[in-house]
């Protein structure tokens, strides 16, 4: 059974590997819902005099321990991680074309060199 985790800027669908007695969960990452933003989070629409982050998707499996109350109903379709990672990098990059600022130009770089990192790291070509 899959949950909705939000970790940082990102949503993921994620699966419970084990229950320990804190109340905190250790979740696996099976697919992307929504790709982390790009840039500074304290001064989100900043380019310059800030250092303009790159974030990744946290990986296909990897794990992480939350408290269980962090989890949500899964309420989108289940696909593929590799799918899911490209459909959420291209909602991403859709919205900040149609945003033409500074900051979406910088994410939209970022967005570029994190999808040759993702093609190499997936050994798929992603658009």
């Amino acid at each position: 059974m899959l949950y909705r985790f939000s970790h940082k800027t990102g949503s993921y669908g994620v699966s419970i590997v084990e229950e320990n007695e804190n109340g905190e969960v250790l979740v696996k990452v099976e697919q992307v819902i929504k790709h982390p933003k790009q840039g500074d989070l304290h001064d989100p629409n900043a380019v310059d005099g800030v250092f303009f982050h790159e974030r990744r998707a946290l990986s296909h499996y990897e794990k992480r321990f939350t408290p269980k109350s962090k989890l949500r109903e899964f309420n989108v379709e289940e696909m593929p991680y590799e799918a899911s990672l490209q459909k959420a990098i291209t909602d991403l990059e859709e919205k900040l074309k149609e945003a033409d600022t500074p900051h979406a130009k910088r994410s939209l770089e970022n967005l570029a060199e994190l999808k040759k990192d993702y093609s190499i790291q997936y050994k798929q070509n992603f658009k």
